[in-house]
């Protein structure tokens, strides 16, 4: 593997980031884990067709592993500043676009970079 390749340096980060985000809501056992690793493979198919899509990798994966936990465990991140009303998700914005955050559509308002959830 070529660490000095953008691709691989991208999806290496998508993967901290994410990990770092399951971490900090405690969600990162073993099979989440293969969710992350699941998502890292799809998108490593995906930007070797669309190489200019490498800076939209760490938002896409966060996306792919909170559909797939979804489909597993339910809504993942949970939003932090909604008190009222059902709980809910965060959402990734940009959906396709370079410097991923967390954000409360409900609210309106950026809740952390991808990777800086806490």
């Amino acid at each position: 593997m070529d660490d000095a390749n953008p691709l691989e340096q991208a999806l290496h980060a998508a993967r901290a980031l994410v990990l770092a985000d399951l971490a900090a809501r405690d969600v990162a056992d073993a099979g989440v884990v293969s969710l992350v690793e699941d998502a890292v493979t799809h998108r490593r198919w995906w930007v070797e067709q669309w190489p200019e899509g490498v800076e939209y990798v760490a938002g896409l994966v966060a996306q792919d592993v909170q559909d797939a936990l979804l489909e597993r465990h339910g809504r993942w991140p949970l939003c932090p500043v909604c008190d009222a009303g059902d709980p809910h998700a965060l959402d990734v914005e940009p959906e396709l676009g370079p410097e991923p955050h967390w954000v409360c559509a409900k609210a309106g308002v950026v809740v952390a970079p991808v990777g800086g959830l806490s």
